[in-house]
């Protein structure tokens, strides 16, 4: 009995201090996952600019560049769709996969192998070609696109023109890989195509995966059916919502719970994971609470503090981070963190701490392409090698593939990480219009200067026919030319027999000002 019982606790799921909160609004949809109320991912998508990152289209080629060895194809989008020639071969399985042959000792038929030279004959202008956006617009560029294409389930990806199989290289337990290969080598996968098993498929039983791979074909059925019927340009297939996504690529064991304020989203995704497991469609949890789940839940404020420019590191040092269109600029500093006699130390842990929370900021933000940290120096390698590790490890839980390199002789640590699709800044914000996304303006000295140096200029082409001159400023540059430069201002009247007024305008923008003629109210002009 005493045996019996400590088997029943041993398969009790343990608790991880994993949630995911979703926040359902009219134009938006938000969720979060929290680890152990530690904000770790955060993804919104709104209606008006759906994700089309793994959208399917059939395209037509409308113009060839082999100077840069790309062409741009018409997708629908007012920006032609990217292709480079490479990405219009057929791909080889990624690093982060295990091969896997389905049948053992069965020789592989050799496919003829298509070189970057051939792509520009087998795709002329004016042909149609099936293709899968791997990166949205971002900024003034159109989406990037690849014929490789891929079908995404719970637990497997389905490859109808790759016939290569795999394993997630994340199911790190021998044994688990055995039975996966196993249970690979037993699907009735369609000739010519290949399937990869998701890190979601570890501890799945067989069936779990024979459904989602016939459901995967079913959706393949959809693609042909439109590729025949359908013209170009036309999407085929697109990728389900966010509170669709989430079920399929988050909503994993380790997942206590899943709170969500709609009920019509909860009956949806209780739905989908019913089909799969009823323990996991328990834990959707509908939130009723008089209170903003994102509030009730601390989400908001995470989100607030983080996606300031200055974030804060539990030592007292903080980070300042810089996206720049480029690349993206981090800087450590010590901050409050001045630590005692042993200085090394105090560097040591603000850094590691940074490290922590560059990886953290990196997911939340959804930044990518090149990026910079500039870490406090560290006199020791030992120590610069602990912080490299520490980011390398903390990186493996990032679902974009990212790049690092050691820290180099200048202290800074250079890495990589895929962009598929806008930053979250860059979806949340638009350009200031006051300072025109320079994040600064003129002070008053430097207005003063320009101001004096105008109306010199202005009394000097007008001095014979304008003796009264009115200035219209911002009230404080006003308030410079009263309390400094009235003086100066004096001579500039002595000089040209004229007269200067000044009147505030509150509704100027800060470097505006206006002269006018005093009599008729023209505005002067050089």
């Amino acid at each position: 009995m005493i045996e019996a019982v400590k088997r029943l606790l041993s398969i009790r799921k343990k608790s991880t201090g994993l949630k995911i909160v979703i926040s359902c609004e009219s134009l938006e949809t938000r969720v979060a996952l929290l680890d152990n109320g530690r904000l770790e991912e955060f993804t919104t998508e709104r209606d008006s600019d759906r994700n089309i990152v793994g959208a399917i289209y059939k395209g037509r080629v409308k113009n060839i560049e082999p100077g840069i060895k790309a062409m741009f194809v018409d997708i629908g989008f007012e920006k032609n769709a990217f292709l480079q020639f490479w990405d219009a071969m057929p791909a080889a399985l990624d690093s982060g996969i295990e091969a896997v042959s389905r049948q053992e000792g069965t020789p592989k038929k050799k496919k003829p192998k298509i070189t970057q030279k051939e792509v520009p004959s087998i795709y002329p202008v004016g042909s149609e070609m099936l293709v899968q956006v791997k990166k949205g617009p971002i900024g003034t560029k159109g989406p990037r696109i690849t014929t490789d294409i891929s079908l995404a389930g719970r637990f497997l990806v389905l490859m109808p023109f790759n016939d290569q199989c795999g394993i997630s290289r994340k199911i790190d337990d021998p044994k688990e890989r055995d039975r996966l290969r196993k249970i690979l080598r037993e699907l009735q996968v369609p000739a010519g195509m290949g399937v990869i098993m998701r890190t979601a498929g570890q501890g799945q039983r067989a069936r779990f995966f024979v459904r989602d791979l016939s459901l995967l074909l079913e959706q393949w059925a959809e693609v042909q059916k439109g590729l025949e019927e359908r013209p170009a340009p036309a999407c085929l297939f697109q990728e389900p919502g966010l509170v669709d996504r989430t079920v399929r690529d988050f909503l994993t064991d380790d997942i206590d719970a899943v709170i969500v304020d709609s009920s019509k989203a909860a009956e949806r995704m209780q739905s989908l994971v019913g089909m799969v497991s009823a323990r996991a469609k328990k834990r959707i949890q509908v939130y009723s609470g008089a209170e903003p789940v994102f509030e009730c839940f601390g989400v908001q404020a995470q989100i607030d503090a983080a996606f300031l420019r200055q974030v804060w590191l539990p030592c007292g040092g903080y980070l300042v981070i810089d996206e720049t269109e480029a690349l993206v600029a981090i800087d450590v500093n010590t901050g409050r963190n001045r630590g005692g006699k042993e200085m090394e130390k105090t560097i040591l842990q603000t850094n590691l701490e940074a490290a922590d929370e560059i990886c953290r900021q990196l997911r939340l933000r959804n930044v990518g392409g090149i990026i910079i940290a500039d870490f406090i120096d560290m006199k020791g390698r030992k120590d610069q090698q602990a912080v490299f590790q520490r980011v390398r490890e903390r990186l493996k839980r990032d679902k974009a593939r990212t790049h690092v390199l050691p820290i180099s002789q200048l202290g800074l640590m250079e890495m990589t990480r895929q962009r598929a699709a806008e930053s979250l800044a860059s979806s949340q914000y638009m350009p200031c219009p006051y300072c025109h996304s320079r994040g600064v303006v003129k002070n008053p000295m430097t207005l003063s200067v320009e101001l004096q140096r105008r109306l010199n200029a202005l009394m000097r082409k007008h001095q014979n026919s304008v003796h009264e001159v009115k200035v219209i400023v911002h009230p404080e540059l006003l308030k410079r030319l009263r309390e400094e430069d009235e003086e100066l201002l004096v001579d500039i009247e002595r000089r040209y027999a004229g007269r200067l007024t000044f009147r505030a305008d509150p509704t100027f923008h800060h470097e505006k000002f206006v002269v006018l003629n005093g009599l008729t109210g023209e505005e002067l002009k050089l």
